[in-house]
């Protein structure tokens, strides 16, 4: 696989930091696109990019040292919290703290973010498509040996794949499943009147979806080492319930 690349002698680029800006400005762009059609205020992140930058890259990358902490406890240096050899996050750590800078920005322009959510839930749901293509060229998400045919060999001597024979791509369904919800809500944008309605649909799919698929990932962290399931999908049952709960109160009232 390709976690870096060299175009010329002194010049190495890192597959991590090219998917971070292609999906950086993936995002810009939907959201653009998006507030042309829904009439959306884009001057929300264009004047504070730099906040929602650093919110997500410090804190998602702080929470995945705490989730992985039984491999990464040994960091001798701050210079190795950023630059390590995973180039990993947390996913829902990054979802989570971009939300905490959005809600802080929206109540200084006196907005609520239920009139905004579906404009962003969207966007994140278009970059995830690329962002595990990136996971799949990179090793970051994969199962164990399976017989599906589709099963790949990471021979490459950077890997950090345990196994010796092919295993399955979990990346790939994760894509494929990101692009048809992506589909499917971007097409009922067009017709829900209900703002915060799409909001609640795309946190109960997407948590769903993490809920089942992360039931066949390698990887491991501290909290299963104590039960049968991980953080993300801990994250991923309180949000279930939370939009579940909403949701209803939103029917029920319209």
């Amino acid at each position: 696989m390709f976690p870096f690349f060299e175009p010329i002698e002194w010049l190495i680029i890192y597959s991590f930091w090219l998917t971070i800006t292609i999906c950086f400005f993936l995002f810009l762009w939907m959201l653009k696109k998006l507030s042309t059609r829904f009439h959306y205020d884009y001057s929300i992140f264009t004047r504070n990019i730099l906040w929602y930058f650093l919110s997500v890259f410090l804190f998602s990358r702080l929470f995945y040292v705490i989730w992985r902490w039984n491999d990464l406890k040994y960091i001798e240096n701050s210079l190795e919290f950023f630059i390590m050899n995973d180039y990993n996050f947390s996913l829902f750590w990054a979802i989570f703290w971009f939300f905490i800078i959005l809600i802080l920005n929206l109540k200084l322009r006196n907005k609520h973010i239920r009139d905004y959510i579906d404009w962003i839930t969207i966007s994140f749901l278009f970059i995830l498509i690329f962002w595990f293509l990136w996971a799949f060229f990179w090793w970051q998400v994969f199962w164990r040996e399976t017989s599906f045919w589709i099963e790949l060999l990471y021979s490459n001597p950077y890997t950090p794949v345990p196994y010796q024979v092919p295993v399955f791509p979990l990346a790939i369904v994760y894509s494929i499943l990101f692009f048809v919800e992506f589909s499917v809500l971007y097409i009922l944008s067009m017709f829900v009147k209900i703002k915060w309605f799409l909001w609640y649909i795309w946190l109960i799919v997407f948590s769903t979806s993490i809920l089942i698929f992360e039931y066949f990932t390698w990887k491991y962290d501290i909290l299963k080492d104590f039960i049968n399931i991980n953080f993300a999908q801990a994250f991923a049952i309180i949000i279930i319930i939370i939009s579940i709960t909403q949701l209803y109160k939103i029917l029920k009232d319209k």
